[in-house]
């Protein structure tokens, strides 16, 4: 098997591919003619570099079309594409090189200049080199004839628990993606579809052209750091029909913008973390558009989603129903994944062994409807003991959003005499903080009054804490664990 082959090759040359906006604005579209042609003549520098099949190629590129080219340049010869985040600091860098051991770099001058010495690269103006057509190039790389088994791609964990862990998925972890690109994901054929998440997270991976192209709709890449201002321009002017976004992008559009109409959205999708009612029928009211949300994790892939013609409206919150084929349970509150009912199950960690059991342990707590429409509850280490109950922070949380004053928030465990333990809330306010002394105090009784309201009334929190911003992970997830931390 080849994704060059299985994939690229079975559309025809002139359709379009990629919709590619720079950090400038400038638009340009790539055919797949163009992406085909351009990754076959890097993938011949890339051979002449020393690049083998099995060898790591580290990609330290934004959202261009550059990424992209080097990703397919990488399916093509067998090397394993290791696309990391631009916003990694030379630590992170450092210790995912030691890792690694990457044959080469490819990427922008600004983002290569933080990487230890001894790592050869190649910048933007080699690749420049390489794609212009009246140029001597090196003979390009034949398409390898690769195993279902053999290694794909390297992408590591968030560190929303711990620290982040390199994850390696094989070469059938790209086409298995059809699953999640048809009964979640749900772009159709003609259509445009935009993934918003930055290379080196697993949902840029499977979501930003992978899963576009598997459902026959083109990609739209758009260089640049979030702006809120811009983000639902962007999607007017293109005329955007999917839109894949992270809960916080999806949040901070709801709370800092006005939302309005957009004429060409079909469907809008959301994962990594539970969305609040409030911003899905936010987006409800302002476009019609309801957001899909979804389940998985860098080792497994997607696992559950709403799925294209689920109703949505009265399971706000839920992360929808297994996909199709994959079996899961929920022991002791926990999801568990049979792993060889998953597609996209990941092969190995970078320092560890195949995973050898049958049930794989999420360590992500969730319901179960009469449905089978699962809710997420939190991870195991973020459920709050206080009194006896055990307490979920995900509805803490989704009651504390849905105050009209509230932008984030996160629910921890703060230790009690009485209690054991009992729930603080951490919050960012949509306006700024307010003065210590009875502003405070009249806010934080409100906010309890009405999670009182929302929720069952042990769960409210007895304690509250505003704050200018909550720590995250580079991937937009709370860092629930960084706030323990900090209490303690």
């Amino acid at each position: 098997m080849n994704f060059i082959e299985d994939v690229i090759e079975r559309f025809p040359f002139s359709r379009e591919a990629v919709i590619a906006i720079d950090s400038e604005g400038r638009r340009k579209v790539h055919c797949f003619s163009h992406l085909f042609a351009r990754s076959l003549g890097l993938s011949g520098l890339m051979l002449a570099q020393g690049v083998r099949r099995g060898d790591a190629v580290m990609i330290l590129v934004g959202n261009r079309i550059e990424w992209v080219i080097t990703m397919l340049a990488c399916f093509r010869m067998g090397a394993v594409a290791f696309p990391c985040n631009p916003q990694l600091t030379p630590g992170d860098l450092a210790l995912r090189v030691n890792e690694t051991n990457p044959a080469l770099a490819v990427g922008e001058e600004r983002y290569l200049s933080a990487l230890p010495s001894g790592v050869p690269c190649l910048d933007m103006d080699d690749l420049a080199r390489a794609f212009d057509e009246d140029l001597d190039q090196p003979t390009p790389a034949r398409c390898a004839k690769l195993e279902p088994g053999d290694p794909a791609l390297i992408v590591y964990t968030s560190g929303s628990t711990g620290e982040p862990q390199g994850v390696i998925h094989a070469q059938s972890y790209l086409t298995g993606q059809v699953l999640q690109a048809e009964h979640w994901f749900g772009a159709r054929p003609g259509e445009l579809a935009w993934c918003t998440a930055a290379p080196g997270w697993s949902k840029s991976s499977r979501n930003a052209f992978i899963a576009p192209w598997l459902c026959g709709a083109t990609a739209l890449l758009v260089d640049g750091r979030f702006d809120p201002d811009t983000r639902l321009e962007i999607a007017r002017r293109e005329k955007v029909n999917l839109l894949c976004q992270a809960p916080t992008e999806f949040r901070m559009l709801a709370s800092r913008t006005e939302l309005g109409e957009l004429p060409e959205m079909r469907r809008m999708v959301s994962a990594g973390e539970a969305l609040d009612a409030e911003v899905i029928n936010a987006f409800r009211d302002a476009t019609g558009v309801e957001i899909a949300d979804g389940y998985g994790q860098t080792e497994t892939g997607a696992v559950t989603g709403m799925r294209p013609g689920d109703r949505i409206e009265g399971r706000e919150g839920s992360m929808g129903r297994p996909l199709p084929g994959i079996q899961t349970r929920i022991v002791d509150g926990e999801l568990q994944v049979k792993a060889d009912t998953c597609p996209t199950f990941f092969s190995r960690y970078l320092d560890g062994e195949p995973f050898q059991g049958e049930w794989w342990q999420t360590n992500d707590l969730v319901t179960e409807d009469e449905e089978g429409f699962l809710r997420h509850q939190g991870r195991n280490d973020d459920v709050i003991s206080s009194a006896g109950y055990r307490i979920g922070p995900v509805e803490v949380e989704s009651a504390l959003l849905s105050h009209p004053a509230v932008a984030e928030a996160a629910a921890i465990a703060a230790p009690d005499a009485e209690r054991g333990s009992v729930v603080k809330a951490v919050i960012v306010l949509k306006d700024s903080l307010p003065e210590p002394g009875i502003e405070t105090e009249q806010l934080t009784a409100e906010i309890q009054a009405h999670c009182r309201e929302m929720t069952a009334p042990y769960k409210y929190p007895r304690l509250v804490e505003f704050v200018e911003e909550l720590p995250k992970t580079t991937s937009g997830k709370i860092r629930r664990s960084e706030l323990r931390r900090r209490l303690e």
